[in-house]
């Protein structure tokens, strides 16, 4: 049976062994008999504590030694002595959610877009081990991440969205709505989250054929209202089998994405790769050493 392949997690640390060795050999050359002791006790005192027999005047480094294997094994667990283990089953989150967010500068410009920031904020929050993705749009609409569990950095890519991001001058829902369905299908999401937020503008017939299309696919259409949502709000919710959320709910949007989620969950294709970390073992063998060092004296 071959040994498993041995790598180190922090290297680095395996730099203080030079440093180490260094000590050690310093040590080596100034111990000698008594040591210091012969400089800081009465001579007379240590004479007297001889011929009782209470002085070991020999020259043993070995406790020097012993001390140094143990503070040498101490640096390598820390280094981190690992080995792969590539039969880990691995899953992912089938059910997944995606936010379209209206960077139009109707909706970017206006003085509550913080707000709105504010509410995409705390929906990632809630996603919990639920995959999610980013939408902008205005005259047209882009993929500005796709179906992550990385919640930090597409948290990141949220806040950057400004009246600049979408160069298309307009307001084209539905052409997002169509794209979010599209992300849902390549990710093969099985049931899912569309959360648009949006002002309103352009919410028409060809939105709403996108909602029932979205909640065909098994998913869920949500809207985010800017101002006071309109009747195509309700209407587009409706189709969607979702709900309309006010920028004053952002309690509601999170319970919605946190409780609603439906977990699914696919063994992967792949294995991923996992590494044990055998330095807490490195740490106990550290101890052998150190215990010889207490050992009590025959009398």
């Amino acid at each position: 049976m071959s040994l498993p392949d041995l790598t180190l997690l922090r290297p680095l640390w395996l730099l203080a062994l030079p440093a180490l060795g260094l000590l050690g050999w310093w040590l080596y050359q100034r111990q000698a008999g008594l040591g210091d002791w012969q400089k800081a006790t009465d001579p007379a005192l240590l004479r007297a504590m001889a011929a009782l027999g209470r002085v070991d005047d020999s020259a043993s480094r070995a406790p020097l030694l012993t001390l140094l294997a143990a503070v040498a094994l101490i640096i390598f667990s820390l280094a981190g002595p690992a080995v792969e283990r590539r039969d880990t089953l691995s899953f992912r989150n089938l059910d997944g959610v995606i936010f379209v967010i209206d960077a139009s500068p109707s909706v970017t410009e206006s003085p509550r877009w913080p707000q709105m920031l504010t509410m995409g904020r705390f929906g990632l929050a809630a996603l919990g081990t639920r995959p999610g993705g980013l939408i902008v749009f205005a005259g047209d609409a882009y993929v500005a991440s796709d179906m992550t569990l990385d919640h930090v950095q597409l948290g990141q890519t949220l806040s950057l969205i400004d009246a600049s991001t979408v160069p298309d001058a307009g307001s084209r829902p539905e052409r997002a709505l169509a794209l979010a369905l599209e992300v849902l299908e390549q990710a093969e999401i099985l049931g899912g989250d569309v959360v648009l937020m949006s002002d309103g503008a352009g919410l028409d017939a060809s939105s709403l054929q996108s909602a029932a299309a979205i909640a065909d696919r098994g998913a869920r259409l949500s809207l985010v209202a800017l101002e006071n949502p309109s009747p195509a709000f309700g209407t587009h919710a409706a189709a969607g089998l979702g709900q309309v959320f006010a920028l004053d709910q952002t309690d509601g949007l999170a319970s919605w994405l946190r409780d609603g989620g439906r977990a699914a969950l696919q063994e992967q294709d792949y294995l991923l790769l996992f590494w044990v970390d055998l330095g807490r073992y490195v740490l106990l063998l550290a101890l052998l050493p150190l215990l010889t060092l207490f050992r009590g004296s025959s009398a």
